[in-house]
């Protein structure tokens, strides 16, 4: 017989997997910064304000509040 995985194990499994793909995927995000593309300061601190502004709604999730929703990203 199978035993069910506690809700804090399943927390814990998962977000082992997540955060390690956010980071992951975020230093790719950190690659433009490199000489190999052009971007104006514009581009790069609309991109990073949206990081930011995600960041700060899961943030808020983990104190109890309420976010906005997702912020929207567009280039």
């Amino acid at each position: 017989m199978e035993e069910k995985e506690s809700k804090h194990d399943k927390f814990k499994r998962l977000a082992t997997t997540r955060v390690r793909n956010a980071i992951k995927r975020i230093e790719l995000i950190g690659n433009f910064a490199s000489s190999g593309y052009e971007y104006t300061e514009e581009e790069a601190e609309k991109m990073l304000g949206v990081l930011q502004e995600t960041l700060d709604g899961v943030k808020s999730k983990f104190s109890s509040k309420k976010p906005s929703g997702p912020p929207k990203f567009e280039m």
